[in-house]
């Protein structure tokens, strides 16, 4: 649930106004919200500091150097400014050498065809008098070269014919031109040879200063809560020689500013938001809800302080989202496997532990909707013995129902939840409306898409839902003089409602092309079978590679439709915007 927040004004003397900064920082429950823009020399110095130390820990921790675990990490480094412009220096020198290898190797393949020769023998022979150019010339044309020069095939490749032409007064030819390189091919290959030795002697260098690794990365922590608390100093309000400080605090941690108020002889108000303020967001969920946390982060949502928090139904909808979309038991178990070893093998560096509970919840659903479909990596190879415990998930028309079942269930269950919210006010038929008319739409999908007889009660939901939303939208403008609002946002919706059902059937769509791509494979490997070794082998590879393009394919199919239908098609009928910004408390350590 989101946590209901207090906005705090404290004032104190200019002279106190830092040690009372310092002070809540050591509270770490207020947000500021600066009263003025904050700068300052200190504040310009601690962001010069902070882009310099992020810079060589991107350098430590990028793919090139993360894999590697130095012996000695979190070692103190002496200088950490002069070791973090050395790592940043190397690693710009790198990116030259790079630039200028990628050039040389360009260079390389353009003369490869040409072959090896010497420019400055080129240049010797035009100062004798002999002008030696090279030329690209289409091949139907070649016999148009001009009689009194000498002609040298060098290559032909894809109708042009690259040759070399002398003639002693330097005629000049209606083909294309290449110009002379400035150094041989063999002196190319040299100097990329020699760039690419110097690379990985910068990077061995770069190597020696990953045990600087974990302290830099604490270095960085602490300039960074540094910054917060100079900001929050420079952005304080000012009145004569009083300064105060604004900012939000969740109310249930108010009274401990107030203790903390009386203790330092701060001034003090608490008072509930305005509208018009803006206010951050602090969620807080019983353990086994935060576990889908981790994927609000991913995903960098954040809903607004006056909306709702829908972690619960997300993690609901999500799991089950999951299983229906990889649909298979045995891509379950697979990633059960890798969480388990993700998490023994870097678990003690994953602060938030709660990503290895989720994936092991949505791995479960995989394997539970696995198990009743009877698909364990694919159906088509499964032996006659292994029947699925649902069988009506085998077949097409019936997992489509499905999906519009759980589409119309979900959207109606946001409308519900409003309708509680805003109940006894009569706007709260509005909501009860749109969840009828959801429903109608369910039996509208099923006589569109599925051809089903549309019973005739599944009219009277449409009838009564349209009736309530036109009379209901607005009624504290009167039932009759909030009619035309109520009646556009039915005709503005009423559409979206038939469509947001019918788009869960790509629950349906999706996971059959996921057991499609298993079973393809499968059939492929099964025509080959395992007569010699050499077919065995292929056999296995075929079935190896079709299960891993499952694999990694099916949490992308995840993240593209199934959060879609939760952040998308359920967020619009329970009118959350996304518009929050997360808590931040002003908290932590100085640097040293």
């Amino acid at each position: 649930m989101i946590v209901q927040m207090k906005k705090i004004n404290i004032v104190t003397q200019a002279k106190d106004a830092a040690g009372a900064v310092k002070a809540l920082r050591g509270l770490g429950v207020l947000h500021v919200e600066h009263r003025v823009a904050p700068k300052g020399i200190d504040i310009n110095e601690l962001s010069a500091n902070i882009a310099l130390v992020s810079s060589a820990s991107a350098v430590l921790n990028g793919p090139e150097f993360i894999s590697r675990i130095p012996s000695e990490n979190g070692r103190h480094v002496r200088d950490w400014k002069a070791a973090a412009h050395h790592i940043v220096d190397l690693w710009k020198r790198i990116d030259q050498l790079g630039e200028y290898s990628r050039s040389v190797i360009a260079n390389i393949k353009e003369w490869q065809m040409w072959g090896d020769f010497d420019p400055d023998a080129i240049l010797a022979l035009k100062e004798k008098g002999v002008s030696v150019r090279l030329y690209e010339v289409p091949a139907d044309r070649f016999e148009e070269l001009s009689k009194g020069i000498v002609v040298k095939k060098i290559f032909v490749f894809k109708g042009v014919i690259g040759c070399v032409v002398a003639s002693k007064n330097g005629l000049e030819l209606p083909f294309k031109e290449k110009a002379i390189p400035k150094m041989s091919l063999n002196k190319m290959k040299a100097r990329l040879a020699e760039e690419t030795r110097a690379i990985q002697t910068i990077k061995n260098n770069i190597t020696r200063h990953l045990r600087y690794r974990a302290t830099l990365d604490r270095i960085k922590l602490a300039l960074e809560r540094e910054l917060e608390l100079h900001e929050a100093w420079r952005g304080m309000g000012e009145d004569g020689t009083l300064m105060y400080i604004t900012g939000y605090v969740p109310s249930d941690d108010a009274g401990m500013l107030a203790k903390a108020s009386g203790k330092e002889k701060w001034g003090l108000t608490v008072e509930d938001p305005s509208e018009d303020d803006v206010v951050p967001t602090l969620i807080r969920n019983p353990k086994w809800v935060s576990i889908i946390e981790p994927l609000f982060k991913v995903i960098t949502i954040v809903p607004g302080y006056r909306e709702l928090d829908i972690s619960l139904w997300f993690l609901i909808f999500f799991s089950i989202f999951f299983g229906m979309l990889i649909g298979d038991a045995g891509t379950g178990l697979v990633f059960v496997a890798l969480t388990l070893f993700a998490q023994l093998k870097f678990g003690s560096r994953v602060r938030d532990k709660s990503i290895f509970a989720l994936f092991y919840v949505l791995s479960g659903f995989a394997i539970v909707w696995g198990i009743l479909s009877g698909t364990f990596f694919g159906q088509a190879w499964l032996p006659q013995w292994f029947k699925p415990l649902m069988p009506a998930l085998r077949e097409d028309r019936k997992v489509q129902a499905l999906c519009f079942f759980i589409g119309a269930t979900h959207m109606s269950l946001g409308h519900a939840w409003r309708a509680i919210l805003k109940a006894p006010a009569l706007v709260a038929l509005c909501d009860i409306g749109w969840a009828m008319i959801l429903w109608g739409a369910y039996f509208v999908a099923g006589l569109l898409v599925l051809g089903n007889d549309f019973p005739p009660f599944a009219s009277w939901l449409l009838i009564i839902g349209s009736v309530l939303v036109a009379f209901f939208t607005d009624p504290s403008k009167g039932i009759l003089k909030g009619l035309p609002g109520g009646f556009g946002n039915l005709l503005l919706n009423i559409m979206n409602s038939l469509t947001d059902v019918v788009s869960y059937v790509r629950l349906f769509a999706v996971g059959l092309a996921s057991v499609a791509v298993a079973d393809s494979f499968n059939q492929i490997a099964a025509d080959i079978g395992l007569g010699t070794f050499g077919k065995s082998i292929v056999t296995a590879f075929i079935i190896v590679f079709g299960q891993m393009l499952n694999i990694v394919l099916g949490p992308l199919s995840v993240l593209v439709h199934g959060v879609r239908l939760n952040v998308l098609e359920f967020c619009n009928h329970v009118d959350i915007k996304w518009t929050g910004f997360q808590y931040r408390p002003l908290e932590g350590h100085s640097a040293k």
